[in-house]
């Protein structure tokens, strides 16, 4: 196991991610946000370097003091020959096997490595399979081959108008982590809500405010570069909302250089459709998440 220290040898290895995009698209966004000051205080792992198999994104230890809160206890996987990381990923200081965790990956090979280990170590798995989206900005800039052989709809991926007299755009806060998650359907706890807050505080987010002020319609990114937990009050949906706060914060992050992505529940068709329509790209590969509890 090497811990890859200094903006060098990280560097190298966000440019060696891009060769193998889109299936290293969770870790190659997280390297890219440590190499872009780092909010989370992540660390890389590999199994050898330069020419690595194996990699893995973890926080550094002192962060990771509650042993329940797979939040922060998370790992970005990427592995070139996933069916050889196993002794890798269970060698010492790699993952913390007796805490409840989560691993995420654009890989969904590796299911059959951590169901494995589900096995080996005893505990409980939660996997989810979404499918996994690149904006076409993204895409065009990175992986300009998967643009080939898409026919893009002329709506020119903009989306309606909204009405300037009722709604505007703004940003959220972290006084608006409890609101965010409420609408998550990976959150509805203290642990989730802590999350939510240090994404606000540590990344931009884009929102519309309603007739009162206060935001409607919602959406933010995390500390892998992704944008998620878009929500929208109740009230205010099948308005075109969230469709106008995910543009905008697209274009956000496209001033910015960040490369940006989203998944979709496979049930979503709402979703897939605003994704169509802001000519995000489906990507080949899928959205994987494995959340561990120790029995």
């Amino acid at each position: 196991m090497l811990l890859l220290q200094g903006a060098q040898m990280l560097q190298m290895l966000e440019k060696a991610l891009v060769k193998s995009l889109p299936e290293s698209l969770k870790v190659y966004g997280t390297v890219f946000h440590i190499n872009h000051g780092n909010p989370f205080k992540l660390k890389a792992l590999v199994d050898k370097w330069p020419d690595f198999n194996t990699v893995v994104i973890r926080p550094q230890e002192q962060a990771m003091t509650d042993d329940h809160d797979h939040y922060t206890n998370t790992y970005q996987i990427y592995s070139k020959h996933p069916q050889n990381c196993q002794e890798f990923l269970d060698s010492p200081d790699v993952i913390n096997w007796r805490q409840h965790f989560q691993i995420q990956s654009t890989q969904s090979s590796l299911d059959e490595v951590i169901q494995n280990f589900a096995t080996i170590k005893s505990f409980k798995v939660t996997y989810s399979n979404n499918l996994l989206y690149m904006t076409s900005e993204t895409v065009n800039k990175l992986i300009p081959s998967l643009m080939d052989t898409k026919n893009l709809p002329p709506t020119g991926g903009k989306p309606k108008a909204i009405n300037q007299d009722m709604f505007k755009l703004s940003s959220l806060d972290e006084t608006h982590a409890a609101m965010v998650d409420k609408f998550w359907s990976y959150g509805g706890n203290e642990k989730s809500q802590k999350f939510i807050a240090r994404c606000l505080r540590s990344f931009p987010s884009s929102c519309v405010l309603g007739p009162e002020g206060t935001p409607v319609s919602w959406t933010l990114m995390d500390q892998t570069g992704e944008i998620r937990m878009g929500g929208t009050l109740t009230e205010y949906r099948a308005q075109g909302l969230v469709s106008y706060a995910v543009y905008s914060q697209v274009q956000t992050m496209n001033k910015l250089g960040f490369p940006s992505y989203s998944h979709t529940d496979r049930k979503n068709k709402a979703m897939q459709k605003m994704s169509d329509a802001l000519h995000h790209i489906l990507m080949p590969c899928h959205w994987n998440q494995w959340v561990c509890s120790p029995l």
